[in-house]
């Protein structure tokens, strides 16, 4: 639900010592990339002998061979009637290289969960950890939609345990005639086992393919069913995937349900950290597209700071999408929703515009959320452009003359939700990112185009609103593409000249390649004489750059600054952006350490998450960590990056007289050896990388900071107030 910006291990490029001005290139088998040698200028002349600290050696990589000799008779002329020794048989060595049978492995039960956790919950980080709750609350859903759950719990406790429970019908305890085990073992200790393969149990579910609580249980150290149907209450316990004991009745119970308890394994998690707001966010999904059920979301972890959240909707998708408005200005006032059922599909949609140029579509297939969107979504565009063009040309509002709406020119300013309740989904992995079936495309389509024509002919100030919506997006690309068209040709005249203030590196290797965006000529300067050439580009920008976030593609393009960056980088802009292009990647954007080096950062963020997010999502953006203090006691120096850490130094030092502290505001404060040695040297500087983990809360912050209503911005400061370090007045 934010920015999420944390500390980046710098060790994969190190810095070779200067030993010749020619550049040689090594090639290691490794993976780690070793750059050539840096030849520094002083006075414009090659010194090398100029010698900077701590320069790391590129690794060499030697062979090690063993020789056998074979064991040679001494003096043939020996005794001939040598005892004779039984022979030894030769003992078979392992050739290298060899397959045979006894390399074919055979995983029994969870074994193969446990030794590729990555296949069935996409990944062994936060996101993993999170999929685990979603996918014990998926089932819970399933009941729900299957009509016999009304409510859903889910309760962190303390140890990071979790424990999610539904009032649905109880997964059966009786014994299973195939595998000889209660059906309760069965589910949650075999892979492919579940009552979604066919029959009647579930109509429809967001579960496939048998395997998401079976998935939990083995990558638990503790985990605990507990069932309540048939008049009893049932118990079992597990071990990372094996069962404790078989199931016992412990007790009565006029109550229905399942309730899941379960402790993640540290040998498959290396941190394990619960983010309340992301399983808030999570549940708040559900129960907008589930109508009718309540969740409660209760954290309980510390004493003394427990809280609890419930939601329970009626509203639908149309409840949903006035949620995700909330705080923008909506161009028209009724919300588009419709809900039907088309060749056996149910679909939901609802969309409104707003006075945003950033397009949101959230789709859903059996509740599951699909973030690569699939075959839904397309049928949703397709209804959605075909109807609004169609209108506008029975309304005159399109000429003759007058092209027709792209898919871009009606998305710009959309905000919608598409949801569909489809009996065999086909998801693309076990994480159901993406949607497959053909069927839901024409569904959707038809269910769109069927509700948005009768919306359009009962609202007819609405769909005016939209369609003018469409039409200043139209003039606006338009505009935009004239302008790109501009900088384009201006580049094809100037030979594709690289800017005049970038002082390139040597290496044309994207990965071994970093480009450092500097504020100010003066800072520019100290960088470009600090940089190792071989590998690093400095790009010196003068003042603050054009605040995007108000300015549409045209206005940018005539901005010098903006121009530099987009050259510089190689990728183009908008509808010519080719990621593969991109000449850097790691793109560090360094700054100083005040008020106004603070909204150049936040500027350059904003243009990098409005008209370069892949570079962002691919993780290439990093920033610059200058340190704060400069710490010297007699001969001896130390830097500090935050005020605990200058405190902590000082107190190691231990003298209350004699230590020269200074506080760096400004990266011109340093010479050329001071910044290499603290911001830019591989071996000692930190960068912090910039990630997107919630796009739609990340573009409601940029909304709040960068936007032209003030309010927001106001009531987020005095929010934020307390929490404020290294305030600059």
């Amino acid at each position: 639900m934010k920015l999420n910006i944390k500390d980046a291990s710098e060790k994969e490029v190190k810095k070779a010592k200067p030993v010749k001005a020619e550049i040689k290139k090594e090639v290691a088998k490794k993976a780690a990339l070793i750059l050539p040698e840096k030849a520094t200028a002083v006075g414009g002349v090659p010194q090398n002998a100029v010698k900077k600290s701590a320069k790391a050696k590129p690794w060499e990589t030697k062979a090690r061979k063993t020789e056998v000799e074979p064991a040679s008779a001494e003096g043939s002329g020996m005794a001939k009637e040598a005892p004779k020794m039984e022979a030894i048989p030769e003992k078979k060595v392992r050739k290298e290289g060899e397959y045979g049978a006894k390399d074919i492995y055979v995983l029994k039960g969870l074994e193969p969960v446990r030794k590729r956790p990555g296949m069935y919950i996409g990944s062994t980080g936060l996101d993993g950890l999170h999929h685990l709750i979603w996918e014990v609350v998926d089932n819970c859903i399933d009941e729900a939609m299957a009509g016999y759950a009304k409510n859903v719990e889910v309760v962190l406790l303390p140890n990071n345990r979790v424990t999610i429970s539904d009032d649905g019908r109880g997964i059966p305890v009786e014994k299973h005639k195939d595998t000889g085990k209660s059906a309760l073992e069965t589910v949650l200790t075999t892979l492919h086992a579940g009552g979604k393969f066919g029959g009647d149990a579930y109509k429809v579910s967001g579960g496939l393919h048998g395997v998401g609580v079976s998935v939990v249980c083995a990558l638990s150290t503790f985990m605990q069913a507990q069932v309540e149907r048939d008049g009893g209450k049932y118990v079992q316990e597990y071990f990372r995937g094996d069962p404790k004991s078989a199931v016992k009745k412990v007790g009565d119970s006029k109550r229905t349900g399942t309730t899941i308890t379960f402790d993640a394994d540290p040998q498959i998690f290396p941190e394990i950290k619960y983010d309340s707001k992301k399983i808030l966010s999570h549940l708040r999904h559900q129960a907008y597209l589930t109508k009718g059920v309540r969740i409660i979301f209760k954290d309980e972890r510390d004493k003394g700071k427990e809280s609890s959240y419930g939601f329970y909707f009626e509203g639908g998708v149309g409840s949903f999408v006035k949620f995700l408005v909330m705080g923008n200005t909506p161009r028209h006032q009724n919300i588009f929703s419709t809900a039907t059922t088309k060749d056996d599909i149910f679909v939901e949609a609802a969309f409104q515009y707003t006075q945003e140029m950033e397009c949101t579509e959230e789709g859903f297939a059996n509740n599951i959320y699909t973030p690569e969107g699939g075959t839904h979504i397309s049928g949703f565009r397709t209804a959605l452009t075909r109807c609004l063009n169609a209108y506008a040309r029975r309304e005159n509002f399109l000429k003759e003359k007058d092209e027709n709406f792209t898919g871009d020119d009606v998305r710009e300013g959309l905000t919608a939700v598409v949801s569909v309740k489809i009996r065999n989904p086909q998801f693309e992995g076990q994480t159901k990112a993406k949607l497959g079936n053909p069927e839901a495309k024409n569904a959707v389509e038809d269910a769109v185009a069927e509700g948005l024509t009768d919306y359009l002919e009962r609202n007819p100030t609405d769909a005016r609103a939209i369609i003018e919506n469409c039409i200043l997006a139209t003039k606006a690309r338009l505009a935009a593409k004239a302008a790109r068209a501009t900088v384009l040709r201006k580049g094809i005249l100037e030979g594709l000249a690289l800017p005049g203030k970038l002082a390139d590196c040597l290496s044309k290797d994207p990965e071994e390649s970093e480009l450092y965006i500097v504020e100010g000529d003066s800072a520019g300067g100290s960088a470009k004489m600090a940089r190792d050439r071989r590998f690093q580009a400095i790009l010196p920008l003068k003042g603050k750059i054009l605040n995007v976030e108000r300015a549409r593609l045209d206005k940018m393009l005539s901005s010098k600054e903006i121009k530099s960056i987009i050259i510089a980088l190689g990728t183009a802009v908008a509808e010519d952006f080719s990621l593969e292009k991109l000449r850097y990647h790691r793109i560090i954007i360094m700054t100083d350490a005040d008020v106004d080096g603070s909204h150049i950062r936040t500027l350059l963020l904003t243009l990098f998450y409005r008209y370069f997010k892949p570079i962002m999502e691919a993780g290439y953006i990093y920033i610059a960590q200058p340190p704060l203090y400069k710490i010297q006691s007699g001969k001896s120096v130390q830097y500090a990056y935050t005020e605990e850490q200058k405190d902590k130094v000082v107190k190691d030092i231990g003298k209350t007289t004699g230590i020269n502290l200074q506080r760096y505001k400004g990266l011109g404060e340093m010479d050329s050896e001071q910044l290499w040695e603290t911001t830019m040297n591989p071996e000692n500087r930190l960068l912090l990388q910039v990630k997107v983990e919630d796009a739609h809360q990340t573009d409601k912050t940029f909304d709040i900071l960068m936007g032209e209503e003030v309010e927001p911005r106001k009531k987020f400061i005095q929010t934020h107030a307390k929490s404020v370090k290294n305030l600059d007045i």
